[in-house]
C-alpha cells in the first residue's frame, strides 16, 4: 500500500511503498479517507515526542477518519505502530474508534478530532469543568486554541478569556465566544499586570496551550490576582513557547491553585476515544469551526515542511 513513511529519525515523511497491516483480535482494519497534520504529528515522525518508540520505519500520523469493512464512517486515534494513520489502510483497538455524526465530512472529522481533544478532555476529565465558571485560554489563536473557546462555551463557560500574539486572529476570536483577549506582548510586568486584573474578577480553569514565559506570569499573577477563597485549576497542554518555565514555589503555597497536564498520558485513551466521540457528535449539531486545507496524500514531501498556521492541513487518501 501507499504511505506517508519516516525511514530514519529526523528524517521527513516520503511518498512510499509499506506492507499493509492486518487486524488482530479486538482490532479494526480500516480504510483511510483523511488524516491530519498536527503538531503531535510532526513531533511523533521526528521522535522528540514522549510518546514514540523510535523503531523505523514507521508511517506518520496519530489518528484519522475512514470506514470499516462493514462501511461504517469511523473515526480512529493512535493505530498500532509501526503503521500510522497516513496511509491507505490502518489498524487500531475497538476502544479507539468513534462513529462519525453524518453531518461531518471526513477532511473536518480529521481536522477536528486532535486539537478539539486537547481541550475537551483537558474541561472534562481535568480541569472537571462546570456550568458558569471562567476560563481563560493561553495560546487560542491556533487550531486547538480557537476551538478551545467555542468548546468552553460548549461546556457552559460563563466567560472565556484568550490571549495570543496576533492581534488580528484575537479580535477574529470574539464572533468564537470569547468575551476578553489579552495580547501577548514583550513587557512583562504590563502582562502580568493585565492577567492579575482578570484573576481579581475571578477565573476558575486555565487551559495553556504555550508554556514558557506568558505561563509563567499567569501563575505569578494568580498567586497575586486570586481572592483569598479562590481556586484555580491550571491545565498545561502545550508547550508552543518552550518546554520549560521558572515557577517561584511560593506561587503554589500562597493561592489554591492546582497544577496538572492532559496528554495521551494522563487520560486512558478508551477514555480519549470517548470524549472524542463526544466531541464530533457536539461538532455536527453545534457548528465548530476550524479552517481546513486538504491535501493529496502523494504530495506529503512538500505539504510537510509548509506553514499551517492559517489552516489544518488533511492528507486525503484514494491510492491503495
Amino acid at each position: 500500500m501507499k504511505a506517508a513513511v519516516v525511514h530514519a529519525a529526523g528524517q521527513n515523511p516520503v511518498y512510499d511503498d509499506f506492507a499493509e497491516p492486518t487486524a488482530a483480535p479486538g482490532e479494526n482494519r480500516i480504510t483511510v479517507t483523511a488524516a491530519a497534520l498536527s503538531p503531535l504529528v510532526r513531533a511523533r515522525a521526528s521522535g522528540a515526542h514522549y510518546s514514540v518508540s523510535g523503531a523505523y520505519p514507521t508511517v506518520v500520523g496519530v489518528d484519522g477518519v475512514g470506514r470499516l469493512e462493514d462501511g461504517r464512517r469511523v473515526y480512529f486515534m493512535l493505530p498500532r505502530a509501526p503503521w500510522g494513520a497516513m496511509a491507505a489502510f490502518a489498524v487500531a483497538p475497538t476502544t479507539q474508534i468513534a462513529p462519525l455524526p453524518d453531518g461531518l465530512d471526513d477532511a473536518t472529522a480529521a481536522a477536528i478530532g486532535n486539537p478539539g481533544m486537547s481541550s475537551w478532555a483537558a474541561f472534562k476529565e481535568r480541569a472537571r469543568l462546570k456550568a458558569g465558571e471562567t476560563v481563560l485560554i493561553n495560546g487560542a489563536t491556533g487550531s486547538a486554541g480557537r476551538l478551545a473557546v467555542q468548546i468552553a462555551r460548549h461546556f457552559g463557560a460563563k466567560r472565556v478569556i484568550a490571549t495570543g500574539r496576533n492581534s488580528e486572529a484575537l479580535r477574529s476570536l470574539a464572533a468564537l465566544g470569547a468575551d476578553a483577549t489579552i495580547a501577548l506582548g514583550d513587557d512583562e510586568a504590563a502582562l502580568e499586570d493585565r492577567f492579575r486584573s482578570e484573576f481579581a474578577k475571578g477565573i476558575d480553569v486555565v487551559v495553556d496551550y504555550l508554556w514558557g514565559k506568558s505561563a509563567e506570569r499567569l501563575l505569578v499573577a494568580a498567586a497575586k490576582g486570586l481572592q483569598d477563597d479562590a481556586a484555580l485549576r491550571f491545565v498545561q497542554v502545550g508547550s508552543a513557547s518552550g518546554p520549560n518555565i521558572a515557577l517561584p514555589s511560593a506561587v503554589l503555597r500562597s493561592k489554591a491553585i492546582t497544577l496538572m497536564g492532559s496528554g495521551l498520558g494522563s487520560v486512558p485513551r478508551d477514555k480519549l476515544a470517548a470524549d472524542i466521540g463526544e466531541l464530533l457528535q457536539a461538532a455536527a449539531t453545534r457548528g465548530f469551526a476550524i479552517p481546513v486545507r486538504t491535501v493529496p496524500l502523494p504530495d506529503v514531501e512538500q505539504a510537510w515542511g509548509e506553514s499551517d498556521s492559517a489552516a489544518r492541513t488533511v492528507f486525503t487518501i484514494s491510492d491503495r
